[in-house]
């Protein structure tokens, strides 16, 4: 029998990529139009991003001075590939944006660690999620994190004292199994898209199964090592109903969670394409 195709899928995925390439075009105007954020708030926002994801991080940003407010500042950490030109358009978002280049990893951590915090793509971002917070509470998103009404939640909960960090719960373990010891290890699986950090964590538990790691670390060796480390630490995760990841609406054409009640949204790479499509909401 002759397979039909998913139409409502291809679709959604052609709306959503000339969506991204027509915002991508405007992001001059984009970046002239000021928002009027409805509160200033008491943390500090870093997002780890690259030159590809640029359209992304715009809207991501927008999305949260929108609905969430102005935090004491925006830190964009380059990943080391942003053109000038595109610096300029981030920093122009809002006078709290701005952009900065990853620091050096502090001093006495093993030679292969700092390696690694310092060459490879997803090291890179946990260095950045090891330094914070910094001054304060931090909020750390991904760039393809998108906010929502029910976002405005956060202002209140940056405030929070009596855990250590809440953590985006993700829809299924992604991670890297040669770091766990046993598979009840996988349980309440950890996504770095999006962390509310309050005070430092103890990440030696992870580190240690790092240096214990048989050939080379994969894409998913850092968000295992956070998984560790939240768990180890106390953390606590998001609402899942409101702070959301989730891959069930992949192969259809809406987006199942984009509504007012609803305070993120992590587009992970399989559903990047409802980024776009859900911009109006």
């Amino acid at each position: 029998m002759r397979k039909i195709p998913n139409f409502g899928y291809h679709l959604a995925r052609w709306r959503g990529n000339a969506l991204r390439r027509f915002y991508r075009a405007m992001l001059p105007s984009v970046v002239r139009s000021k928002l009027n954020p409805p509160r200033t708030l008491a943390f500090d926002v870093f997002a780890y991003s690259s030159e590809e994801m640029l359209p992304e991080q715009i809207a991501s940003i927008r999305s949260f001075l929108r609905y969430v407010g102005r935090p004491k500042s925006f830190t964009v950490v380059s990943d080391g590939s942003h053109s000038d030109p595109s610096v300029r358009l981030l920093e122009r978002v809002d006078p709290s944006v701005f952009v900065t280049r990853m620091n050096q990893p502090p001093a006495g951590l093993s030679e292969r660690f700092e390696r690694y915090l310092i060459h490879h793509p997803t090291g890179k971002q946990l260095a950045l999620i090891m330094s914070l917070p910094r001054d304060g509470a931090a909020l750390y998103v991904d760039s393809d994190v998108r906010f929502f009404p029910a976002a405005g939640e956060l202002s209140e909960r940056g405030q929070t004292r009596d855990v250590s960090a809440y953590y985006l719960a993700d829809c299924q373990f992604s991670g890297d199994t040669r770091l766990l010891r046993h598979p009840s290890e996988q349980k309440e699986p950890v996504n770095t898209g999006a962390l509310f950090l309050f005070k430092k964590l103890d990440w030696s538990l992870s580190i240690g199964r790092f240096l214990e790691l048989e050939g080379e670390p994969s894409f998913f060796t850092n968000q295992t090592m956070a998984h560790l480390t939240m768990h180890a630490n106390g953390a606590r995760h998001f609402d899942p109903a409101k702070y959301v990841l989730q891959l069930d609406d992949q192969f259809v054409f809406s987006d199942r969670y984009a509504n007012r009640g609803l305070a993120l949204r992590h587009y992970v790479n399989p559903v990047r394409h409802k980024f776009w499509t859900s911009v109006n909401h």
